[in-house]
């Protein structure tokens, strides 16, 4: 059992280059299933969630090569020959849900458990589901697996009930082998959804409108390999300017588009930190006092909910109250009770929190909930004063890659622990 021990009350400086982003990596390579011929993505992080989604397209005959030293993976599915994914590990990452409409696609069947991952409160696949029956296959659900079944996907007009990410990419990767057209509205307009729609068309599908809340896919009878570079991670991105910004620091992360994370960036800037955008760069400068600020969350390009959690860690060493309001997963404040044992002054009701700033927080032995969650954490402990012990760390291990690494480059005193647990 790993810990991470981090000693807070330094500012910490420097520049970091932007990795692949998690969530673009996940859904490309189940969309490799759709593939013949060996597909090469470039910048694919080294993190315990793309190690799980390496051993499910194995398991269901892919050929996989990673180089974690170029972050560069080989994938060949073209002898891939089951449609059954097993249980053991889809359950550990819900993003192991995106190979639902490939296999659908490809083997016109699919037999998929619904997903694990972090738990963040309600996460339905019914919007996944309402896609694949427009398209025209049948579905149900029989012992905690997804079946869906059909002699032949055909193209159609989808309306997504609410914008979601992992609907809009289900679909999207099932209506690229379908028979005519289908047409996607309140599409997701997420950066790591166009990135999967840029790799589909390299391999020659024919989608257009990705980026907006309506996207068309022509149907193709094949798809073909290609080489693919994941688009930067804005999410880690965002985690370690605010890991300069609660430190009164200055941290530049390059090779990243401001655009990716506007809203959290214009908020940020609301609190008094300095922000400064180039066309690849972003660099944030700490303030003094942080000032209060509202905070809603929303689907892109709005403020992240995947920064939330690191957001109201920064607000708790504010000088005033500041609110945030979570509208995308009602089980996102969890973390909270952890950054009470560090003493932040934080009280949620229903899906919003009320934080009272504090001139400083203590270092406290508390464990990570979930992915965000536990850099939240870490953004605290950086902050704090005396040592703090974070559990729990393989959560942040399957969103971050070496992320005591990154942090040691900018200064800061953080270790990784292994805890040896002795049972009688």
């Amino acid at each position: 059992m790993a810990r991470i021990l981090v000693r807070g009350g330094k500012a910490l400086h420097g520049v970091l280059p932007s990795k692949g982003a998690k969530n673009a990596a996940l859904p490309i390579m189940a969309a490799a299933l759709l593939v013949e011929g060996p597909v090469t993505l470039e910048r694919v992080p080294d993190i315990a969630d793309v190690r799980v989604m390496i051993s499910i397209l194995e398991f269901l005959g892919a050929k996989v090569s990673y180089d974690n030293r170029t972050h560069q993976m080989q994938i060949d599915a073209t002898n891939v020959k089951t449609f059954r994914a097993p249980y053991e590990l889809v359950k550990k990452i819900h993003a192991s849900f995106d190979i639902t409409g490939p296999l659908l696609a490809r083997f016109s069947k699919a037999e998929v458990p619904l997903p694990g991952g972090c738990v963040l409160g309600n996460r339905g696949v019914n919007f996944h589901l309402d896609g694949f029956q427009a398209l025209g296959a049948q579905v149900e659900l029989d012992h905690g697996y997804l079946i869906a079944k059909t002699s032949r996907l055909k193209g159609a007009h989808v309306m997504i009930g609410r914008s979601s990410v992992g609907a809009t990419k289900n679909i999207m990767m099932a209506a690229c082998l379908a028979e005519g057209t289908t047409v996607v509205e309140n599409a997701a307009r997420e950066p790591e959804v166009v990135d999967l729609a840029d790799f589909l068309n390299a391999c020659g599908a024919k989608i257009k409108g990705h980026g907006t809340s309506e996207i068309e896919i022509e149907g193709v009878k094949k798809l073909y390999g290609a080489t693919h570079r994941i688009v930067s991670d804005r999410l880690e991105a965002g985690t370690w300017l605010l890991a300069g910004a609660i430190t009164r620091g200055k941290v530049k992360i390059e090779d990243i588009s401001s655009v990716y994370l506007g809203a959290f960036l214009d908020k940020l800037e609301s609190t008094g930190a300095h922000v400064h955008k180039t066309a690849d760069s972003i660099e944030v400068t700490g303030t003094k006092e942080i000032r209060p600020v509202e905070v809603l969350t929303a689907p892109f390009p709005g403020f992240p909910t995947d920064l939330q959690p690191q957001f109201v860690a920064y607000l708790s060493l504010g000088t005033g109250t500041s609110i945030v309001n979570e509208t995308i997963f009602d089980g996102r404040f969890m973390y909270v009770a952890e950054l009470q044992r560090m003493g932040a002054d934080i009280t949620v009701t229903d899906r919003t929190a009320v934080i009272k700033g504090k001139p400083h927080l203590t270092g406290a032995p508390v464990e990570a909930p979930d992915i965000r969650a536990g850099v939240a954490l870490l953004l605290a402990g950086l902050a704090a004063e005396g040592e703090t012990s974070i559990g729990g760390v393989e959560f942040i291990d399957r969103g971050y890659e070496k992320p005591e690494e990154s942090l040691q480059a900018l200064g800061a005193n953080i270790t990784r622990m292994t805890e040896t647990v002795k049972t009688n």
